[in-house]
């Protein structure tokens, strides 16, 4: 790369809640090329003059269908880090992007695999450049997030029960949560058309049947509370 070009990237960290462990996943695919050839990566694209693409989201968008193969439920941009020292070949930039899955997503593809978040922030395994840290600063923003607005449904199965929803938010906070918080949550989103009930219920092995919601989103914006949904707020 010539000392006179700057390298621009979009990747994205995309993330899930395991069907199996109820714990956060993130995306990762194998590098194609050198730099860090074969090893773990988050999915991106290369933007510049020859990019079919718009502008910056259309780049996630195609760095979503092209390289994780998946359709988010929900998709924002998180920031851009730069500098001379992130890539062995020079000077880059990433814009990088949080994506929430359902979770009954599943890839095919072999060289696409989920990854617990946990054991990635604890760099296992290792990522290139600082894939690493925009992984922590994607999570960092979810967190933040999940403790005013509705973010934790679009990880929640597509008909979800109240263990669910606050199966979803305790994944994001890494704490318990509140049933009787979460209950209020979801009645205020429903009157305000947010989720709606669906008028089923899900009958578990033992307990009580349990109503079904819909996550049902008016616009690409957050609904925002103005109470914390842990403990006090």
């Amino acid at each position: 790369m010539s000392t006179a070009e700057v390298l621009a990237s979009v990747d994205i960290v995309t993330l899930r809640l395991s069907p199996h462990s109820q714990r956060l996943e993130v995306l990762l695919s194998p590098r194609e090329r050198e730099p860090y050839k074969g090893q773990w990566a988050l999915p991106g694209v290369i933007v510049n003059g020859s990019s079919a693409d718009n502008n910056l989201d259309a780049a996630a968008c195609r760095a979503l269908s092209e390289k994780a193969k998946v359709r988010p439920r929900h998709l924002e941009q998180v920031g851009t880090e730069g500098n001379a020292s992130r890539d062995p070949r020079g000077w880059t930039l990433s814009t990088y992007y949080l994506a929430l899955l359902d979770p009954a997503v599943v890839v095919e593809d072999p060289q696409i695999a989920f990854f617990d978040l946990q054991r990635v922030l604890d760099n296992e395994p290792p990522l290139p450049f600082d894939h690493r840290l925009l992984v922590e600063r994607a999570h960092e923003r979810l967190v933040a997030k999940a403790v005013y607005t509705n973010l934790p449904l679009y990880l929640a199965p597509e008909r979800f029960t109240v263990l669910d929803a606050l199966a979803a938010a305790q994944a994001c906070l890494g704490q318990p949560v509140n049933n009787t918080s979460m209950r209020k949550r979801l009645e205020r989103m429903k009157r305000e058309g947010w989720v709606q009930d669906t008028g089923e219920k899900n009958q578990p092995r033992l307990g009580r049947p349990q109503q079904l919601y819909r996550h049902t989103p008016q616009g690409s914006g957050a609904f925002m509370f103005d109470r914390s949904l842990l403990a006090g707020g």
